[in-house]
């Protein structure tokens, strides 16, 4: 068995966190997590040493600056980590002949389409965020020519500041909880991203692969964040019983007016993950799986 050597950069965040999680189950890669302490994105040098250092097989680049309203005021810092980081990842990983996989956002269109967003529909940003992540992906097609960008949404997990943890926390607090109910998307659980991620690293570093490009990634099941809030209080409910305090909370629906935002987001984020599953023959886990699981790593992280 030949050992595959990942390094990862953004190991403290969502997806990071996720890869580190499910890193065990696939015992043929050795993932190299490089967090804030050990590479600053904002320093191009150390970005450029870190992958020279380690000379890993593929990169994968988890890290982004998702704060999507600071990003209206700070550009600067938003292109820095989701452009400029990401320009340097490839042009070392084209220099060395490395893969690259670059994980985009929904946030790179406009949410006006009236079907699933292919990987070839015209993009066009509403704001800074989905603007810096498009940079960082125009980026990568430029100069990497070993690489896989996956766009992906809606992203929650056991860990960092997500959907799910924040509606929990709410329903323990309130007796109604009102949820955005004319955004929809597809929300998609970081660990299944991971596993995901990990289980195609031995065929992108077979020099025979040749399925490089953009794909859409996310889970196929298409609801509002109302409806997400719905499944998540089912799923809790199931899954921490009845003296879990959150039980008898009410979550009623309301329009996006109802929660001005500095920036815009898009009312529709729903993606089609056909040519991902055409490439690899497999996609994410439906949310009746991922969600439950998602709950049980909570429970076990605290």
């Amino acid at each position: 068995m030949v050992m595959i050597n990942a390094l990862v950069f953004g190991a403290n965040g969502q997806l990071g966190r996720s890869l580190a999680l499910c890193g065990a189950t696939f015992p043929q890669v050795r993932l190299i997590l490089m967090d804030r302490s050990k590479c600053d994105l904002s320093d191009l040098s150390e970005v450029a040493s870190a992958i020279r250092n380690n000379q890993p097989h593929v990169i994968i680049n988890a890290a982004a600056y998702t704060a999507v309203d600071l990003a209206e005021n700070d550009r600067e810092c938003a292109y820095q980590v989701n452009c400029d980081a990401v320009d340097m990842m490839a042009k070392v990983a084209y220099e060395l002949d490395i893969a690259l996989i670059h994980f985009s956002t929904d946030y790179v269109f406009d949410g006006g389409a009236s079907h699933p967003y292919r990987e070839d529909d015209p993009v066009a940003p509403l704001g800074v965020y989905g603007a810096s992540k498009l940079a960082g992906e125009n980026a990568v097609r430029a100069v990497a020519k070993r690489h896989l960008i996956f766009r992906t949404a809606w992203v929650y997990s056991p860990f960092g500041k997500n959907f799910v943890k924040t509606i929990l926390g709410l329903m323990a607090q309130r007796d109604v909880l009102t949820v955005v109910n004319d955004q929809r998307g597809c929300p998609t659980s970081a660990i299944d991203l991971a596993n995901a991620t990990l289980r195609l690293l031995p065929l992108i570093i077979d020099p025979a692969f040749s399925g490089f490009g953009t794909y859409h990634l996310v889970a196929d099941n298409q609801m509002t964040w109302f409806d997400f809030a719905k499944r998540i209080h089912d799923a809790a409910v199931g899954q921490f019983g009845a003296n879990w305090t959150g039980r008898s909370c009410r979550i009623d629906p309301v329009s996006s007016d109802a929660f001005p935002t500095i920036a815009k987001r898009p009312a529709y984020s729903i993606m089609s993950t056909q040519k991902f599953i055409d490439t690899f023959d497999y996609g994410l886990p439906d949310i009746s799986e991922s969600l439950p699981a998602c709950l049980s790593n909570l429970e076990a992280d605290g």
